[in-house]
């Protein structure tokens, strides 16, 4: 890509030069007016669509914006006409929009840190894809590889361009390919789907981002409302395709207003502003190694937390009023951005995470989230997440691990939700695989049980480098009543079963399972949540410190042998016995 001269747009013609028409409400504004709103009408809130040029000036820092063009290609490779000959639509779109594509791109500052930033014309033929759209958007990513800059990208499209036939097509491949070396690279990229954003666009580039960003009331789809409903001849939700109907689903990770990208763009790049680990592809230097091994800390759970009873204990991690992960969100750590659904059924409430900052380092965040009150425990499943949750959890650990950032995940769940629909949706395979991921993960993990402990549930969250017990916290393989309705055929019996599986952070650490203790205020974290946090966030920097210093090789070992321990396996090798049957020993004889 070259620098080049930014195109003027036209003034709108559309209505009086001083009035327009809201298209949703109908409600006449005055236009200067509507501009200081950034176009969004202060009647019904409804989001007027916006230009590629009006989208960079509201986003990128004023002066920072440096167009870059590729080498013009073929304008009309299949010499295509229908009513008109292609080549005319093409000089009529740029008349229009004063543009001579649809997408626009070149570098700028964002909050003060550069990205590349491109954004596409809805008014250049329907933001359609051909090949010169698809020269363009690879070409943005390839720069934001080639200068290690994240990567913004603005879509609005009604889908692949019809005239330029299965060029168009495959430039759905194109793109995506790009993106593939974007993420590979570990570099951020983030995608604003705006009203419209349908077809080949969205069924690449634009769904392909680490970071998927709705505006509000944007129409985002593969294929139209009016071709879903004559397809399947069904009345569609009134909602069907929204942003806000895509978070729901789990398939955007936000939905901003338009006054709200900005300032969260700046925060999003702020905190993957430097990668803290060394990873492949990123310059030496950029993070401190060395390849000593760390020793493991155990701490003294001390005489409180030795003497307790182990149900007690149980009791104590059960109360409402426990800081939960968004307490320990809003407390412990510097800022942090949510990010939202699996990329493919739902956002789980029960599992919250997203980036964080912590003492100045950037960190993943991870989460069982139960709530306080009634209404809050139900929303959130009483901190029991379904398959979607794991999976969400998943991908956010690909993200840290792209990015170069540790993971920190805070652990507080009587277990997996048991129902048929988790069954369905998968919920082993969804915890098998978390376990995996975290446990191969090339980035420090560091976990704090703050509560309950269920069974794999809590597993899926704790296979970790380092494991922080709160001193009123537990894991368990079953929860006390379960163990007591199996083995002594009575619930009434939890409290006896809870001291025959030594509940509570003695023993595990006494068994090399958890690293350390996070002793409690007076009273237990829920009598002041205020000073656990601050217990909780030096403990985490603590270990942080340490762990990021390791390369990824060393780390790995550690884990490998921290996990082979526990149940006194020091990871010895097995011994094979022939086992001889009654018909080899006849045969042989």
């Amino acid at each position: 890509m070259t620098a080049t001269t930014p195109a003027r747009r036209p003034a709108a013609t559309t209505g009086s030069a001083d009035w327009i028409s809201c298209p949703s409400c109908g409600w006449l504004l005055y236009r200067k007016r509507l501009e200081r709103n950034l176009s969004v009408c202060p009647e019904c809130d409804h989001h007027l669509r916006l230009g590629a040029r009006d989208r960079i000036r509201m986003l990128a820092d004023p002066g920072t914006f440096d167009e870059q063009t590729c080498a013009p290609g073929p304008p009309d490779p299949l010499s295509f006409s229908d009513l008109r000959d292609y080549s005319a639509r093409l000089l009529e779109a740029a008349a229009r929009s004063g543009e001579s594509e649809a997408v626009v791109a070149g570098t700028a500052r964002i909050g003060g840190t550069e990205v590349v930033l491109a954004a596409m014309d809805f008014g250049f033929l329907g933001g359609s894809m051909g090949i010169e759209v698809g020269r363009r958007v690879s070409a943005a990513a390839d720069l934001a590889v080639e200068r290690r800059l994240p990567l913004v990208v603005v879509c609005a499209s009604g889908g692949a361009r019809m005239q330029e036939g299965v060029f168009s097509l495959f430039q759905m491949a194109r793109v995506s390919q790009a993106f593939a070396q974007l993420r590979e690279s570990g570099l951020l990229s983030v995608c604003v789907l705006t009203d419209p954003t349908y077809g080949g666009v969205s069924a690449s580039f634009a769904t392909l981002a680490t970071v998927l960003i709705g505006e509000r009331g944007a129409h985002v789809g593969f294929a139209g409302p009016r071709v879903v409903a004559e397809t399947i001849r069904a009345e569609l939700p009134s909602d069907f395709q929204t942003s806000e109907f895509l978070l729901a689903h789990g398939l955007v990770d936000r939905v901003e207003s338009r006054a709200e990208l900005r300032p969260l763009l700046v925060r999003l790049l702020e905190l993957h502003g430097r990668p803290v680990l060394p990873r492949a592809g990123v310059p030496a230097g950029t993070a401190p190694v060395r390849t000593e091994p760390v020793p493991e800390r155990t701490t003294d759970p001390g005489p409180a937390a030795r003497d307790a009873d182990a149900w007690d204990v149980v009791q104590r991690a059960r109360v409402a009023g426990r800081p939960t992960t968004l307490d320990y969100l809003a407390t412990a750590f510097d800022d942090f951005v949510e990010l939202h659904g699996d990329r493919a059924f739902a956002d789980d409430p029960a599992i919250v995470g997203g980036v964080a900052s912590l003492g100045g380092r950037p960190v993943v965040v991870i989460g069982h989230e139960k709530g306080h009150s009634v209404r809050e425990r139900v929303a959130r499943n009483f901190g029991m997440p379904h398959p979607e949750g794991y999976r969400k959890a998943m991908r956010l650990m690909a993200h840290a691990e792209a990015s170069g950032l540790p993971v920190v995940t805070l652990v507080d769940t009587p277990g997996a939700h048991p129902g048929p629909a988790a069954e369905e949706r998968g919920q082993s395979h969804a915890i098998a695989e978390t376990i995996m991921r975290s446990s191969r993960l090339r980035v420090p993990v560091v976990s704090v049980l703050t509560g309950e402990g269920g069974s794999g549930g809590a597993l899926a969250l704790c296979t970790s480098d380092r494991l922080l017990v709160l001193e009123n916290a537990y894991l368990s393989v079953i929860s006390p009543e379960g163990c007591a309705a199996i083995l002594w055929r009575t619930a009434s019996a939890a409290p006896t079963a809870a001291r025959a599986m030594r509940l509570g952070a003695p023993h595990l650490c006494a068994s090399g399972i958890a690293t350390s203790v996070v002793s409690e205020p007076p009273g237990g974290a829920h009598a002041d949540p205020a000073d656990a946090a601050r217990r909780v966030r030096a403990a985490l920097v603590a270990d942080l410190d340490e762990l990021c210093r390791l390369d990824v090789a060393t780390l790995l070992a550690l884990r490998t042998r921290r996990l082979s321990r526990i149940g006194g396996d020091e990871a010895r090798p097995l011994r094979v016995v022939p086992v001889s049957t009654g018909g080899d020993d006849r045969a042989a004889g």
